[in-house]
C-alpha cells in the first residue's frame, strides 16, 4: 500500500511519534482535546475574517494571497492544506496560522512549514526560499528560511513515518514527557506513566 501522509502528521511525529503511529494504527480512535477544539477554532475565525491580515513587516505588499490553498504530492507522498500562501512572481511564501504565543521554540512547526513549501515548489513551480509562522494569540510573525537541510529532513521523516506505520513498529515517546500530560493518546502510552 501507499501511503499518503497529511503534513501536519510531520508536525506530530517531530512533537511525539506515538501520536502518528496511533492514527494509523488504530485510526477512528482519535479523541479530540479542548486544545485541538480551540485552535481549529481559531483557525476558523482568521478565515472567516471581514478583512484580511495585513501581516505587517513581512516585507512583500504587492504579494497575491490564496487562502487554505489544498496540496498533494504522490512523489513525497503527503498532502495538506496551507493556511495562507503569499506569491509574487516565481516565487511564494507558506503561512501557516498557530494559537502558540511561542514560535521561537517550535521545531515543529519549522517541519510543517518546509513540507508546504516542498509541496508548492512541485505544485505551483515557484521557489520557496522562506515562509511565515503567524501567531493568532499575539499577532507576531516569525520568517523561516526553508534551507536545504530543513528540506532533507522532511523526507526524512517521510521515510520514517511510512516504514512505521508499514511495518507496524511501535515508536518511542517523545523524550518531553510534560507533553504527555494533555495527549490525547496518554492512556495507550503505559510505559510512560
Amino acid at each position: 500500500m501507499s501511503w499518503m501522509f497529511n503534513v501536519s502528521d510531520l508536525k506530530q511525529w517531530a512533537y511525539c511519534p506515538r501520536v502518528v503511529f496511533y492514527l494509523y494504527a488504530i485510526p477512528r480512535l482519535r479523541p479530540e482535546t479542548f486544545k485541538m477544539e480551540m485552535g481549529a477554532e481559531a483557525h476558523e475565525r482568521e478565515h472567516t475574517r471581514a478583512k484580511p491580515r495585513r501581516l505587517r513587516g513581512l516585507g512583500l505588499p504587492n504579494a497575491t494571497r490564496f487562502t487554505e490553498v489544498k496540496l498533494q504530492s504522490e512523489q513525497l507522498g503527503l498532502s495538506g492544506k496551507i493556511d495562507l500562501v503569499l506569491r509574487e512572481g516565481d516565487q511564494a511564501w507558506p503561512v501557516e496560522y498557530k494559537l502558540s504565543r511561542r514560535l521561537k521554540i517550535a521545531s515543529h512547526y519549522r517541519l510543517q512549514l518546509a513540507a508546504y513549501g516542498l509541496l508548492l515548489e512541485e505544485a505551483w513551480g515557484v521557489q520557496t526560499p522562506e515562509g511565515f509562522l503567524y501567531s493568532l494569540a499575539n499577532r507576531r510573525v516569525e520568517r523561516i528560511a526553508l534551507t536545504k537541510r530543513l528540506r532533507n529532513q522532511v523526507i526524512r521523516t517521510v521515510t520514517e513515518i511510512r516504514r512505521t506505520v508499514e511495518e507496524e513498529i511501535m515508536p518511542p515517546p517523545t523524550e518531553k514527557r510534560g507533553r504527555c500530560v494533555n495527549c490525547e493518546f496518554r492512556r495507550f502510552c503505559n510505559d510512560v506513566f
